[in-house]
């Protein structure tokens, strides 16, 4: 029983994860918003950084997607 319990928590931990990214892609795409109105000729040139930010905050929200999984379904 108390296995049980501790997979929901250790899920539930490894959950925040997935809300930490969703506050860092919001906080990647405000910020080039921000910069690309302040100066959009720069805003090009940046757009390649915004992607790889994007791509790199969003698998780490699913590597904890995956771990919570694991810890439910797997152990």
């Amino acid at each position: 029983m108390e296995a049980e319990a501790a997979k929901f928590i250790g899920a539930g931990i490894a959950c925040i994860g997935m809300g930490a990214a969703g506050l860092g892609v919001g906080n990647i795409f405000g910020n080039y918003l921000a910069a690309a109105i302040r100066n959009p000729a720069a805003a090009q040139g940046q757009f390649t950084n915004l992607i790889f930010g994007f791509a790199v905050t969003e698998a780490l929200g699913i590597f904890s997607f995956l771990v919570a999984l694991l810890l439910l379904f797997a152990v």
